[in-house]
Formats: C-alpha cells, sequence, structure tokens
C-alpha cells in the first residue's frame, strides 16, 4: 500500500518531481482519460506512484529534450511559458471567443513589458507608446497593451475580428448587461415551453447515462482502449448502431425535427432545425438592445454558444467535415455522444463567464486607447481612418507617430480566417472579404503562394512604415518553414536583428507534435 497515494498526495508527488504545479484536477484527469489506472473500492480513489512516474517519464519530464532534438539546440525553452496554467494563459477577456491562430498573452506582455533578462537583454517600449497590430486577429495585443499602459491600433481585414477584438478592450455596464441577459434567457426558457426538444434531450440524456454506464463505464472502459484490451473501432461502432434504435424512436416519440428545409447558409446547414429556432429567437432579443455596448457584449456571447452547439461531433469542433444528426460513438469522450437540441445551457454558461471576465480585466485595465479598424493593412492610411473616427487618438498618433509593431500574419496556406467564423458572418451579416486575405488556407502552400505571401506581407510592412516612428521595433511572430522572412525584411527595406525560436506547446489542433514558431526583432535597414 505505501506506493498507492490519494488523489491530492498524488498530486503534490507530482509537482515535486516534475517541478511543475501539478493540481488534484489533473491526476482526476489523467485517469479519466485512462492514462493512468485507477486502483480502490468502496469509492476510495488512489494511484500507484509507479504509474504516475512512467507516465511522466515518458510524457513530460524529457518534453524539451526530445523537442530539442527534433527542432534544433536554438529553441529557447524559456519562451515556451510551461510554467503558465491554461487559465492563466487564456486569462480574463482573451477567452471571450475561439480563435485559431492566436498566441499566448504573455508572449505579448514578454516584448512589450519593461523586463529584461539573459535573452531579452533591453526594453523596446515605455508606458504610453503605441503598438500597431496590422494583422489583429482577435485582439491580443490590444488586451495585453492596455494591461501594460500602452496605447494601441489594430487592423484586419476580417469585420468579425474586429468585431472580437473590440468587444475585448469595450467598457461596459455590467449590471446592464447582466439584467438585459436574463431577460433574455427567461424569454428564451418561456419560448422552449412551446417546443419539445426541452423534454426530448433529458429524455435522451437520460437514455445514453444508462447505456454509457453499461457500456463505457469510465475510467476502465478508456484504460482497456488504452492496454489495447479492447478494439475501440470496432465496438464503438457496434454500440453506436445498437443505441440509434433507442435514439429514433425518441425522435419519433417527441416529433423533433432534425434538419432545416435549406441547406444553402452555413447556418441552414451546420445546426439543427430546434437549436435554428432558438439561435434565431435570442438574435431576436439582441437586435432591440438600446445600450449599444450591452448589444456588442450580448452578440459575442451567442456568437461563441452557437459556436459550441454546431451540429458536429466533438472531435471535429475544430475543423468541420459533415453534420450529424444523431448520437454517435464519441473518441474523445470514449463514450456515447450526442448533438445539441438546445443553446440554453451555453448561453447561460458564457453569460457567467463573460461577466466575471470582463470584471477581471476591469481590475487591471489602464486608460489607454486600443481599437481594431477593418481594413486592408497594406493599403489603409491609419491616421486619416483615426483622424475621422477617434478625432483626439489620431491627432495625437499624428504628431508622436507609432512606436513599433507586434504581430502574427497570417500563416502560409493554414488557415481560411473568414470561414473559421462563417456562423457569425451567416449571423450578423458582416461582410466578408475572403479575396484580401494573405496567405489563406485555400491557395495552398506552393510556389506561387509562397510568392505572392512574401510580397502580401511586404506590402503591409512598407504601408505601415510611413507612421512609424524613426528606429521603431517591430516583432512578427511567424512559423517560417519555408524561410520566407529575410526576403520579406529585404522587400520591406527592413533587417533582422534577432530572431527568438519558441517552442508552441498548447496547440488547439490535434497534431501535438513538436512544434516551433520565431520572433523575428526587425528594424530600419
Amino acid at each position: 500500500m505505501q506506493d498507492l497515494m490519494t488523489i491530492k498526495d498524488a498530486s503534490i508527488w507530482a509537482s515535486k518531481y516534475i517541478g511543475k504545479n501539478v493540481t488534484p484536477s489533473n491526476i482526476s484527469y489523467l485517469i479519466q482519460y485512462g492514462r493512468i489506472h485507477r486502483k480502490g473500492d468502496n469509492g476510495n480513489t488512489f494511484v500507484n506512484r509507479h504509474d504516475l512516474e512512467e507516465y511522466y517519464n515518458s510524457h513530460y519530464e524529457t518534453r524539451e529534450d526530445r523537442w530539442k532534438k527534433q527542432l534544433g539546440n536554438d529553441l529557447n525553452w524559456n519562451l515556451s511559458f510551461s510554467e503558465y496554467k491554461e487559465s492563466e494563459t487564456t486569462k480574463h477577456v482573451h477567452r471571450l471567443h475561439p480563435y485559431k491562430g492566436k498566441f499566448i498573452p504573455q508572449l505579448v506582455e514578454y516584448f512589450l513589458d519593461k523586463h529584461t533578462d539573459n535573452f531579452k537583454d533591453k526594453s523596446f517600449f515605455n508606458a504610453g507608446d503605441i503598438i500597431l497590430d496590422p494583422f489583429c486577429g482577435c485582439g491580443t495585443t490590444l488586451v495585453q497593451a492596455n494591461e501594460l499602459n500602452l496605447n494601441s491600433i489594430g487592423v484586419d481585414v476580417s469585420a468579425f475580428n474586429a468585431f472580437i477584438s473590440n468587444v475585448k478592450v469595450g467598457k461596459y455596464d455590467i449590471n446592464d448587461v447582466r439584467e438585459t441577459a436574463d431577460i433574455i434567457t427567461k424569454k428564451l426558457k418561456n419560448f422552449q415551453k412551446e417546443k419539445s426538444n426541452v423534454k426530448f434531450e433529458n429524455k435522451l440524456l437520460g437514455e445514453l447515462k444508462k447505456f454509457n454506464s453499461d457500456f463505457f463505464p469510465s475510467p476502465e472502459y478508456k484504460y482497456k482502449v488504452r492496454q489495447k484490451e479492447i478494439n475501440e473501432k470496432l465496438y464503438g461502432k457496434e454500440k453506436s448502431e445498437e443505441f440509434l434504435k433507442i435514439y429514433y424512436k425518441l425522435i419519433d416519440d417527441y416529433k423533433i425535427l432534425l434538419k432545416q428545409e435549406k441547406d444553402i447558409s452555413f447556418l441552414d446547414k451546420w445546426f439543427l432545425k430546434v437549436v435554428r429556432d432558438e439561435i434565431d429567437f435570442v438574435f431576436e432579443q439582441i437586435k432591440s438592445i438600446k445600450n449599444q455596448n450591452t448589444k456588442k457584449l450580448l452578440a459575442l456571447i451567442l456568437s461563441r454558444t452557437i459556436r459550441s452547439c454546431r451540429a458536429t461531433t466533438h472531435v471535429d469542433l475544430g475543423t468541420l467535415k459533415e453534420p450529424v444528426t444523431t448520437t454517435y460513438y464519441c473518441k474523445k469522450h470514449g463514450k456515447m455522444c450526442k448533438p445539441l437540441f438546445s443553446i440554453l445551457s451555453w448561453w447561460q454558461r458564457y453569460t457567467q463567464d463573460t461577466i466575471k471576465r470582463v470584471i477581471q480585466f476591469n481590475q487591471l485595465r489602464t486608460d489607454t486607447f486600443q481599437k481594431c479598424l477593418v481594413g486592408d493593412s497594406r493599403t489603409i492610411n491609419i491616421v486619416k481612418e483615426l483622424v475621422e473616427k477617434y478625432p483626439q487618438f489620431g491627432k495625437l498618433i499624428k504628431k508622436n507617430k507609432i512606436d513599433g509593431i507586434f504581430s502574427s500574419p497570417p500563416y502560409v496556406g493554414l488557415i481560411n480566417y473568414h470561414e473559421q467564423h462563417a456562423y457569425a458572418y451567416d449571423l450578423f451579416g458582416f461582410e466578408r472579404k475572403d479575396e484580401l486575405e494573405i496567405g489563406p488556407l485555400y491557395n495552398g502552400q506552393g510556389l506561387e503562394a509562397r510568392k505572392s505571401y512574401i510580397k502580401g506581407i511586404s506590402d503591409v510592412l512598407n504601408n505601415c512604415k510611413q507612421f512609424l516612428k524613426q528606429d521603431y521595433d517591430v516583432f512578427l511572430v511567424a512559423n517560417d518553414k519555408y524561410g520566407l522572412y529575410p526576403k520579406i525584411a529585404e522587400l520591406s527595406n527592413m533587417k533582422i536583428v534577432n530572431e527568438y525560436k519558441r517552442p508552441v506547446l498548447n496547440r488547439v489542433e490535434k497534431d501535438r507534435s513538436a512544434y516551433a514558431e520565431i520572433i523575428f526583432h526587425m528594424k530600419e535597414m
């Protein structure tokens, strides 16, 4: 028994063993997903120290060495920020909405703040300086600039990206947000009373709970799969077909409509009929809100909600394949799962989470200027736009100019930035400008795509240079596997004065292989 530990004791032991904080929740996760075997009976849960030691030896302790073997010894592990928990890398408003391809706030802080260390031997910016992000994305640079008492301007060709960014840095009457959201929630519940989808889903959940308990007991089932005692593919398919008989009977009993009449737009295709009805209902309520800031924040909550309610499997949430209208065996959770038949639970959860995060950011924010402009960074006249829309700051930037850039340009052939939020474009009616994206997925990664990318990024830098001070500092975060940035620097009449190569540990994609990106520090030639 001396090698058996409680979950709490195991977390203490593991923290000492790997030199990083391991919580009881982390240990529970390892048990739940079959990484280590659960011991004990009569409701008592123990883990074996040798199982934990074996797991961390193969999965954690040698990770830095393994990655350096694959990516090179010039990998700066300090820039992995591995000491931070996920709650810290997604702190406050940074998690108001999902977004592919964003960097973590700690990376922005590292280069924008005043600290120095063995790798960063000088600070580059001072309080009150102006930072530009010409590929603003979801606004990470804007938020962190605010936190660090810096002014910042973002530019993005995607109207929805700009919307996310501006909502994050917006100021809100929290009481009005809470009260308005509560009113909409009550109206949605009344709307549901006219439907049968809630009763249906509750009945379905009961049947799934019983079925999963019988055939996919956790964590025993997951452990047996990992030990290859069960052929997951065959077993999952067999039980999935078995449960469908129960599912279709419930569909008939409650007269649930699954597919919508049309299959034209994203909203038509990727949401069950009962879910689409609720989306449209809530959106109508939001459109009638008079307080514009409250309206924008609740609209973003609705967007986040409907993204979680798409008719797809949990495994394919990041990259959609085909709409799913039935129960299915879920490889991610190791049991039978289902699509969603109501948005209510996610709407309530995200409303509470958003209010909490906005309050947290309010305690940290400074009285500085942040705004993301919608436009093409290759051609936009930033000063003119600001003078017209935000005269006070426009005059300041015209006089003082921009101190530098911190940005992560799109990668070649990796993401379609408009398509990842197609549901929001459909719902809100934002104009799409897919043709203006630089390096989109649909252009691939071939030679012509790379040439186009080089021209696109250098055109952005050349346009932005006219708004920068002399002796500016430009930091661009890129996975430059094709070696394009030396040419980009040359065409922009800039020189690369330093490169910081960092491992990227927390990626949203399924690929967990060793991966690095470079922060290029560029200055005037």
